[in-house]
């Protein structure tokens, strides 16, 4: 396999689980933009904000977010997402998928 086929391969599978790494960051705490780039930055899951918008936008309009505007003392207002009760819901799926999904790369590994 081309060092270039590798590489689109691991982009394809962090898109896969952005969604799922998006509602885990702010089932924490509410967040805005740049806080949730910053962190999928600290677990080396580079994203940039051309990427994030639409995804938090589509997660909104599921009805897994919801958001408002705040004050920032360092520029514009900003806005900060929040987990919804159905957010939540997903997300204890979205643990029990990936839970699941780990467990059956093991097996198909050899590593249990």
């Amino acid at each position: 396999m081309t060092e270039l086929n590798i590489d689109n391969i691991k982009a394809q599978m962090r898109k896969g689980i952005l969604e799922y790494c998006i509602l885990s960051i702010i089932s924490r705490q509410d967040a805005y933009a740049s806080s949730i780039i910053a962190e999928l930055k600290k677990a080396e899951m580079i994203v940039v904000e051309g990427t994030l918008y639409p995804l938090l936008t589509r997660q909104k309009n599921q009805g897994l977010l919801t958001y408002r505007w705040e004050e920032s003392p360092q520029g514009p207002p900003r806005k900060y997402y929040s987990i919804t009760p159905k957010g939540r819901e997903c997300l204890a799926q979205l643990d029990l998928a990936w839970s699941e999904l780990v467990s059956q790369i093991a097996v198909i590994r050899n590593e249990q």
